[in-house]
């Protein structure tokens, strides 16, 4: 801030003059300008116009591609009314099957569990059902109180571990068991038996099925879920 002061002649009774000083006048100073301030709003308008043009461009670049309109179980073959088309702005990384595909969908097999309201990708069904290359189908008999209290569904894993008779003892060393996976649960019988049907390996089916002939078997359920 600037101030500058004035004075006045006064004449005085002598015949001389006096100098009486005036009050002091406040100079305001000019605002001063901060380039940096003035460029980063700048740079702040022209990335909100760049986001503007993007969030237009990409609300616009949207593809036909395939949903499911329902839930659908590992090993289940899908139906028209499992499939739902919608359009939607993905990333290319994202794998999903175009919409023109649909109608080769019906009649293949889901290849995990499928989960209604989510994209369907090409790796999530096969032509044909299980077993698949080197697996073989075996149908276990199974009473209910033999069944996990969660019950079992299509992708659950299982051990099917080797038991001895009813008479004998516990064995003294670790079971023989076998890794298999639930392609569907029958409805039960009336004696409340109901008959699993699981994939397992190829080497491992023989093995398996004497076992389910005999009943000489147990089940530990792994997991839920998706199938490997």
């Amino acid at each position: 801030m600037t101030t500058t002061s004035h004075s006045t002649t006064r004449a005085a009774s002598n015949g001389q003059s006096t100098h009486v000083p005036r009050g002091a006048t406040v100079v305001t100073p000019k605002g001063r300008r901060r380039p940096g301030l003035i460029t980063a709003g700048v740079a702040l308008a022209m990335l909100g116009a760049l986001v503007a043009v993007w969030l237009v461009t990409s609300a616009g670049d949207r593809t036909d591609v395939v949903m499911l309109a329902r839930d659908v179980p590992y090993g289940a073959t899908l139906t028209s009314a499992d499939l739902v088309l919608t359009a939607v702005a993905v990333d290319p990384a994202v794998a999903t099957v175009p919409a023109t595909d649909a109608a080769a969908l019906v009649g293949q097999v889901a290849a995990t569990d499928l989960v209604a309201g989510s994209l369907l990708a090409p790796g999530q069904v096969a032509v044909a059902g299980p077993p698949g290359p080197d697996e073989v189908l075996v149908p276990l008999p199974v009473s209910a109180e033999r069944l996990p209290a969660s019950g079992l569904t299509a992708g659950d894993r299982l051990l099917v571990v080797d038991t001895p008779t009813a008479a004998a003892d516990p064995p003294s060393t670790a079971p023989e068991s076998f890794a298999a996976t639930v392609v569907r649960l029958g409805a039960p019988d009336l004696n409340g038996v109901s008959v699993i049907d699981v994939v397992v390996a190829e080497a491992d089916g023989p093995a398996l099925a004497a076992r389910a002939a005999t009943g000489r078997f147990a089940l530990v359920l792994e997991s839920h879920g998706e199938r490997p």
